[in-house]
């Protein structure tokens, strides 16, 4: 019996027409003679067969039988198929479909050598060196045994390396008999581990007529299948450390940055809370970070250069406090006041909104190219001032949008939204259109859209107001004034805000009458907050006291009032750093250059 352990092997038969019956007769004596060697069963050696001429035919697979009495019933069967001799697809056969694991073959990482044995008697009728390759590298150490009249060249490109101990040539089928014995010595008599130097670096495993490498766990086997490196555990990135793998021999461990420690598992890290040790010293709270930590104050206070100690902070000047008014600092807080006759919101910010009744509000922006991207954003801005005046809802203020530039667009009518919150959303969501001045074009839109009841106004006989509001920084490139006399005729409220560039006398073609009290403007836009209040109290008449008096801030007096209030305020901050000291000369040179200016004028 054979000495070496388990195999898969198949017999690969040559039963072509050249194969006369009774040197058929030989060949199967030869299989029965070696499986007659062989410890057979489905945990030792297992067995197949398959015949070959200008097709393959498949006797029984590795996993039909498990006796040698059935196997020998098998072959004894066998018809020879007479035909031609292909048996390069006798081998793509053999390696596809006889020596997979469907067929009973095991696989491949039990290392359970797979053992082809071709016996053949001519030359093969296809290719075979490409095919035998590919079997070869597949795992399958193949055997090729040549009788009679076959081709040794062929033997040799189909055989395993090396080929002394792989290809056989017997001189005629009475002979092969008596090979047989020969030939079970070859496969199942000798450790070729004892019998060659075999060069292998950790431990040599030896098969029929051969052997193979293995290396010792925690390495593994080189390209020259000879020598072994250690495994990098770390590699194949599925070692699960957060931070940092450490590879070892055959294994690895994790290791955490320095100012963290590695948790239970292992695996993840937690940062050390250096401020858990006590000794930090913080006034008010300690805040721990890599490898140390740092001293953090409470909202309304300041961290001191000590980097310890905190102070209270006037966080009116700090932080964007949203008073409409006026913002009070107290101890690490603050709160908000209104002038006197208003009272403050329930948002704790705003004053008391406009409630002299409803309107109807359009207003039409300028979004022409003089306007500029950062200019235009404060014109949104100036929208949402206004839109915070007024006590929105659908049966009280209605308010609808429009931009202009060389066409109108119709931002949101007056039936859009409900809220001022919704209103302030999509002005800051409106995009600038750029391009010319058609002032007179937005007009007409007002009147025979913005106004419409399909856009959302309320039917004239309601006695809501209507109220139109056109804000331009340039000269219009269209006429106004047809359009501008049709809006007032129709009972539309006119007022113009004119920023820059705006002519005078076309704010004041806008404007209704007093047209003193409807049009307002402002030299640039960072100073165009006060038109928000004086828009306030002509459409919100209680707020007022008496006749408005709408003041030029170029005036005299309103230039000495704002000198005076500006320096005495300058002084205070001087104080505190040199940036205060740079500011006031920035603002002193202002000044004198609007007294200049003044001076010029009379």
């Amino acid at each position: 019996k054979c000495r070496t352990g388990p195999l898969d092997i198949v017999f690969v038969i040559d039963s072509s027409r050249s194969v006369r019956p009774f040197e058929f007769e030989t060949m199967r004596r030869f299989m029965m003679d070696i499986i007659g060697s062989l410890d057979v069963g489905p945990n030792a050696t297992r067995v197949g067969v398959i015949q070959y001429s200008s097709q393959v035919q498949n006797i029984f697979s590795l996993k039909t039988f498990f006796t040698r009495a059935e196997m020998e019933k098998a072959i004894n069967s066998i018809v020879p198929l007479a035909q031609g001799t292909m048996t390069g697809l006798a081998i793509q056969y053999t390696m596809n479909v006889a020596f997979s694991t469907q067929e009973g073959a095991r696989p491949l990482h039990k290392k359970i050598p797979r053992i082809a044995i071709i016996v053949t008697d001519g030359r093969p009728q296809d290719r075979v060196t490409e095919v035998a390759t590919q079997a070869r590298n597949a795992g399958i150490e193949i055997y090729a045994v040549g009788i009679q009249r076959a081709d040794m060249s062929s033997l040799r490109a189909m055989a395993s390396p090396p080929l002394e101990d792989h290809v056989f040539l017997v001189e005629s089928f009475e002979l092969i008999q008596q090979f047989g014995k020969q030939f079970q010595d070859k496969l199942c008599g000798v450790d070729m581990c004892m019998e060659q130097e075999h060069g292998c670096q950790h431990s040599c495993v030896s098969t029929p007529s051969s052997f193979y490498c293995e290396c010792n766990p925690g390495y593994r086997l080189n390209v020259d299948r000879r020598t072994c490196s250690p495994i990098d555990a770390c590699a194949d990135g599925r070692h699960g450390c957060q931070h940092q793998c450490i590879s070892t021999r055959g294994s690895y461990s994790c290791r955490c940055h320095v100012g963290y420690y590695l948790n239970q598992d292992k695996r993840t890290c937690s940062m050390i809370n250096y401020c858990s040790f006590g000794n930090h010293s913080c006034q008010h709270e300690c805040v721990g970070i890599p490898n140390g930590h740092y001293c953090r104050c409470r909202s309304g206070f300041t961290l001191q250069p000590d980097g310890r100690s905190c102070r209270a902070t006037d966080l009116c000047n700090g932080v964007d406090h949203g008073c409409e008014f006026k913002c009070v600092s107290t101890e690490g807080s603050y709160h908000c006041v209104c002038p006197e006759g208003q009272h403050l919101q329930a948002d704790g910010k705003a004053c008391s909104k406009c409630g002299a009744g409803h309107v109807d509000l359009v207003m039409v922006i300028d979004g022409s190219k003089s306007v500029r991207p950062q200019n235009f954003e404060l014109v949104k801005q100036f929208v949402n001032r206004i839109v915070d005046l007024l006590e929105v809802s659908p049966h009280g203020t209605r308010v609808g949008l429009g931009q202009y530039s060389s066409r109108v667009r119709t931002e949101f009518p007056l039936n859009k939204y409900h809220s001022a919150d919704e209103i302030k959303k999509a002005v800051m969501e409106v995009e600038y259109m750029e391009k010319g001045t058609m002032t007179g074009l937005a007009l007409k839109h007002m009147v025979e859209h913005s106004f419409s009841e399909l856009e959302g106004a309320r039917p004239l006989s309601y006695n809501i107001p209507r109220i139109g509001l056109v804000f331009t920084d340039g000269r219009s490139q269209d006429d106004i004034s047809e359009w501008a006399r049709r809006a007032k005729e129709s009972g539309i409220i006119m007022f113009a805000v004119g920023v820059g560039k705006a002519v005078e006398e076309e704010l004041r073609a806008i404007a209704s009458e007093p047209v003193e009290q409807h049009f307002s403007y402002s030299a640039d836009f960072t100073t165009m907050t006060h038109l928000v209040e004086n828009f306030k109290l002509n459409i919100c008449p209680e707020e007022g006291k008496g006749e408005m008096e709408i003041r030029s801030p170029c005036e005299c007096e309103a230039l000495v009032q704002f000198q005076t209030n500006t320096v005495a305020i300058l002084q205070s901050l001087t104080e505190k750093n040199i940036l205060w000291a740079r500011a006031l000369a920035q603002m002193t040179a202002r000044l004198e250059d609007l007294e200049k200016q003044i001076a010029n004028k009379k």
